[in-house]
């Protein structure tokens, strides 16, 4: 009897072995300030990303993903919990503390025996430790990913996030073009002047993505190296837009609108693209189910995991939604510029919360980012605040104040410039997408819901400036 109990116990811990085995690893290289659509898959002839265009070419590509919140800390937040950053407390914020309460998805797959563990940056910038976590809420950190790889046991399923420190700013000025980014041969921006300066910022920021690229393909070699990337859901993507005027920390496209690809072989049979929206909120829950782990908080993200299997071919949602809080410490009382937003396939619809505060920072108020700090300094930045006159229109858009409603007509200004939200044409469309921001944010308890609430003004900032 004893023989056949343990011969039992054996098999069922070797069946249990083995399912392990089977439960895909979990890779997430993320990239900081990445946007779309600065990839070859996009169609932009300018960059030079080999391997994001190997994960599209063995995967699936996703022309319609979008960041939660245009800024690195909440839109993390938002990665690791599956949840809107208006629902995270004092993590909807950038230069915030993490709260203890926080559901993350590589904890909850650590408790399922995955092997979890970060590299570079992962929630970040802001303070953690307050809230005693053990580690970065991304993961335990390593030197060396890759490395590492060769050293957990080839039974333990890993998830595992690379968090790029490119395409952040600042750059050396002149290393693109010095590395073969053409400046003449790049598209500017309707948003930005055509100028030498700002053709030569974005030939650096492109090399800077080459960079992030290039360690993205040094952990594919290590998982294959290792025969650990036919059972691995591999992911890259950007947390926000790129760092130029009127994109990062906006909720326009070029702040929110961010590439996206997923390899999982045997699971994507053949390279697809999927055009419906999709919102980096959804990875928790997309990770979660693959591992066969149930979240002890519902999550307000959606699972991928039918549409990488190919059995979700239409869009799940007919719109995303967009926010974003306390940027940068650049306005005086170190307020935020709240705003809320939904776009649809035809239109975006913006609600600035406080249009009477500056959305790039007060013109005057003293920082290291100063003027209009919520816009990274660089020489793009420079040319367009030193060139004001000669680009009145362009220096208003991305750092002028803004009316409380902006609607835009996304197929005959995809650029989002010309605002119609006076215009009587438009009255239908307004009123239709201003309720179903009134549901969103009253569905996914945003505090917001009530006007005079400026709670996450309140919250300690943890930075310098």
């Amino acid at each position: 009897m004893k023989n056949t109990s343990a011969l039992l116990i054996l098999g069922m811990a070797a069946a249990c072995g083995s399912a392990a085995a089977q439960r895909p690893n979990i890779v997430l290289v993320l990239a900081d300030d990445w946007g779309f659509p600065n990839a070859a898959a996009y169609g932009d002839k300018a960059a030079r990303m080999p391997n994001f265009e190997r994960v599209v070419s063995q995967g699936m590509l996703f022309t319609q993903a979008y960041c939660s919140a245009p800024s690195s800390s909440p839109s993390r937040a938002a990665i690791l919990t599956g949840n809107y950053p208006h629902a995270l407390g004092e993590a909807a914020n950038l230069w915030a503390r993490f709260p203890a309460d926080l559901q993350v998805y590589p904890s909850l797959l650590e408790q399922q025996g995955y092997v979890i563990g970060l590299e570079g940056k992962g929630w970040a910038p802001g303070e953690f430790k307050t809230g005693h976590w053990p580690h970065n809420p991304a993961g335990w950190e390593h030197d060396d990913l890759a490395k590492y790889i060769d050293e957990v046991p080839a039974d333990k399923p890993i998830c595992f996030w690379f968090g790029s420190h490119y395409p952040h700013r600042p750059y050396d000025d002149g290393i693109g073009a010095a590395n073969g980014f053409d400046p003449a041969a790049i598209e500017v921006s309707p948003n930005m002047p055509d100028a030498a300066a700002v053709r030569g910022d974005l030939a650096d920021y492109y090399y800077y993505c080459y960079l992030y690229d290039k360690r993205a393909g040094e952990i594919l070699q290590a998982l294959e190296r290792n025969g650990r990337l036919k059972n691995t859901i591999f992911v890259m993507t950007g947390d926000n837009g790129y760092p130029f005027p009127r994109a990062k920390a906006n909720l326009y496209d070029e702040g929110s609108h961010i590439p996206l690809a997923i390899m999982w072989p045997g699971v994507i049979g053949k390279p697809s693209v999927y055009t419906g929206f999709v919102n980096l909120l959804d990875l928790a829950p997309t990770f979660c189910e693959a591992a066969g782990v149930k979240p002890l908080k519902p999550m307000q993200g959606r699972s991928l995991v039918a549409v990488l299997q190919g059995k979700e071919k239409a869009s799940a949602r007919p719109a995303i939604y967009l926010e974003r809080e306390r940027h940068a410490n650049v306005r005086a009382g170190n307020v935020g510029y709240p705003s809320r937003a939904v776009k649809t396939s035809d239109f975006i619809y913006i609600r600035n919360l406080r249009p009477d505060r500056w959305p790039a920072g007060d013109p005057k108020y003293q920082s290291s980012l100063a003027p209009f700090g919520d816009c990274d300094n660089g020489p793009a930045k420079k040319f367009m605040v030193e060139n004001k006159a000669a680009y009145p229109e362009l220096f208003d858009r991305a750092f002028g104040k803004r009316p409380a409603e902006e609607l835009y007509d996304l197929h005959n200004d995809p650029a989002q410039q010309h605002n119609l939200a006076t215009d009587p044409a438009f009255g239908a469309t307004l009123q239709k997408l201003r309720a179903m921001v009134d549901k969103w944010m009253k569905e996914t308890g945003d505090p917001r819901v009530d006007p005079s609430c400026d709670i996450f003004d309140t919250y300690y900032y943890v930075g310098n400036i």
